[in-house]
């Protein structure tokens, strides 16, 4: 006899890039609903990059959680709130003092019905009056994803004390009410 309620039957994956992936696993893994993260690379055109290719911006890759959820305890577009609130979606491949297209704002939708999702999630941003510019997030099909190097995983509980994380990361989980 199984256990319903050890395994999860309904499962999705969302992709976003919206900066550094440091700040968006931090943010990401603390949601109920996720069942599993994993910082990586996609959108670009070199097969197999490491960190050092992405920080060149020559890859085309953007630095990007992958995360897999239950849509019964956290849906697609709950999703996008959190993802809308934790970067500016204003600024072109640049998230505070990180620069490059690695950290550009982008949805990597895995279906049609995600698709759409994101495209409506983003007019309503857009017209939210929220910022003083438009939103340039880019909404692209999902391509090769590459997992990042083991030591970006899991980031910031790893390392709370460097720096960037005193610096950038808490500060960020203090603003969305996160620990």
């Amino acid at each position: 006899m199984t256990d319903s309620t050890s395994q999860p039957v309904n499962l999705e994956t969302a992709t976003f890039g919206a900066g550094c992936f440091w700040c968006v696993e931090a943010v990401i893994k603390r949601l109920e609903g996720i069942n599993s993260f994993s910082s990586g690379y996609m959108g670009g055109h070199t097969e197999n990059p490491t960190y050092r290719d992405v920080c060149t911006g020559q890859s085309g890759h953007a630095e990007v959680v992958q995360v897999v959820f239950e849509p019964e305890k956290i849906s697609y577009e709950e999703l996008l709130v959190v993802f809308w609130q934790l970067h500016d979606p204003t600024t072109l491949n640049r998230q505070g003092a990180d620069t490059g297209t690695q950290y550009r704002s982008a949805i990597f939708y895995h279906s049609e019905e995600q698709r759409i999702v994101a495209e409506d999630s983003k007019a309503k941003e857009d017209a939210s009056g929220r910022h003083n510019s438009p939103v340039v997030t880019e909404i692209a099909p999902v391509s090769r994803y590459y997992a990042a190097e083991n030591y970006h995983q899991d980031y910031y509980d790893n390392n709370r004390a460097a720096p960037y994380c005193r610096m950038v990361i808490s500060p960020k989980l203090a603003k969305l009410g996160m620990k």
